[in-house]
């Protein structure tokens, strides 16, 4: 008798952009083809959270312009549909030689032990584990700014945000917001909050306006460094006539619970403190079995997308440094990178796995980066591929391009006709729906 084929087992930590969309394409996939023989690898994915949101959406989500129950994709119910297994936890240790992964328990609010610890053991591991904001080790960071790196954090602020303004309309007090970060992550949620406040005076918080002030702080020359200086002035200009306090050039040197210190000893008051400066990867990747990682975290990766020490181990998006031949610095930690990373591993990872064939070389396509300022404008920029290399664009143009990026991510997750049906009904919602948070 013949002994039975043992099914390759493929692991993914992180359901982020990257890590979902590469444990949805491939359980689909092993799901259609374990109908046919035996020995079909079995895909599981791993995360902390119960849901994935698209990270460039966090924003809206933090400024209550959107509505968290409507945008996220659960992962018990896209394992279900999509046919892998979804285990909750959050990565804690590697064995490399034994090829296990040890989950830490996680832990109800009330700190009763919700899923113990876990130990999974793959044959191929993949890590999405994404980023967070970069504090560089300023002091006061972590004890008085909130972050938005996660959908818990973006419902965190939104809550804080809320109490906040309630306090402003039965207190008499001012509300002044400072955001540290001039990236696009700072610059969509300074535009997202005054749409909130804008809004919410529509509703009947009279005065709303005046008591409340949002400052945007960046430490270098401009606002989105990444972006052409055109379109890095032209957002500026905008959000300065929406009524944002846009500082450049300005380092935080500490942050103390009344305001922000700056590198002369100044100090920016303010109420309620947001991070989006920097990105790194999750502190634990530091220590991972002996993988290499940089500075910021993030896992050295070859152009494979395999990690340096380990072949069976690959790394994605955010929480991955890959440097191309030729390059001057890595890939940025953008959900563009991540998707064309995942979408690579997609379609060469059964490959590698079920037949021993070699992983190619990824090949990076820039696309170019877009950015939305709420409902008021947008600015995109082309990138350095195609026949419109280094064109930009703004207004209903690139409020477009944004929105077919997101339902693209969408369509990817649950097929074409399912993912027009959820556009259609968010469309329907903004009809029938307030347009910001009110409860």
């Amino acid at each position: 008798m013949n002994p039975p084929i043992e099914a390759p087992r493929i692991v993914i930590v992180g359901g982020g952009v990257a890590g979902l969309e590469l444990a949805t394409v491939l359980g689909r996939r092993c799901r259609r083809q374990a109908r046919r023989r035996v020995g079909t690898p079995t895909v599981t994915l791993v995360d902390h959270d119960a849901a994935h949101v698209w990270k460039p959406m966090l924003h809206t989500i933090a400024a209550g312009t959107s509505d968290v129950s409507q945008q996220q994709t659960t992962y018990l119910a896209q394992a279900r549909e999509a046919g892998f297994a979804f285990r909750p936890g959050e990565l804690g240790e590697l064995d490399r030689s034994a090829r296990e992964v040890r989950l830490r328990a996680l832990y109800a609010p009330d700190g009763r032990l919700a899923v113990p610890e876990q130990i999974i053991a793959y044959d191929t591991l993949v890590l999405a584990v994404g980023s967070k904001a970069n504090d560089f080790g300023t002091p006061g960071v972590l004890q008085h700014c909130l972050m938005i790196d996660s959908r818990v954090q973006a419902e965190a602020f939104n809550r804080e945000v809320r109490l906040r303004m309630l306090q402003c309309l039965t207190q008499g007090a001012d509300l002044s917001i400072a955001i540290v970060g001039g990236g696009a992550t700072g610059v969509e949620l300074a535009a997202s909050l005054v749409q909130l406040t804008v809004s919410a005076a529509a509703y009947g918080a009279r005065g709303l306006t005046d008591r409340l002030s949002i400052t945007l702080v960046e430490a270098g020359p401009r606002l989105l460094p990444a972006f052409p200086e055109d379109i890095s002035a032209a957002v500026q200009t905008q959000l300065e006539a929406l009524g944002v306090q846009v500082r450049i050039a300005t380092p935080v040197t500490a942050v103390q619970a009344d305001g922000l210190v700056l590198g002369a000893g100044n100090l920016i008051a303010a109420s309620l403190m947001v991070w989006a400066a920097g990105v790194k990867a999750p502190d634990f990747l530091a220590n991972l079995d002996g993988l290499e990682t940089n500075r910021n975290n993030q896992l050295v990766v070859k152009p494979t997308l395999a990690t340096t020490q380990d072949a069976n181990i690959y790394a994605l998006g955010d929480c991955s440094s890959l440097k191309l031949p030729g390059a001057e610095r890595p890939l940025p930690p953008t959900a563009q990178v991540a998707h064309q990373q995942a979408q690579h591993l997609i379609r060469y990872l059964p490959q590698v796995v079920e037949q021993g064939k070699p992983m190619p070389d990824f090949a990076y396509h820039d696309f170019g980066s877009l950015v939305s300022l709420a409902d008021y404008d947008a600015f995109g920029s082309l990138g350095n591929f195609g026949l419109f290399k280094g064109v930009t664009l703004h207004g209903r143009l690139a409020h477009f391009s944004q929105v077919m990026l997101y339902r693209s991510h969408q369509a990817r997750l649950h097929g074409f006709w399912r993912g027009s049906l959820l556009w259609l009904v968010d469309r329907i919602n903004t009809h029938v729906r307030p347009s910001i948070r009110l409860d």
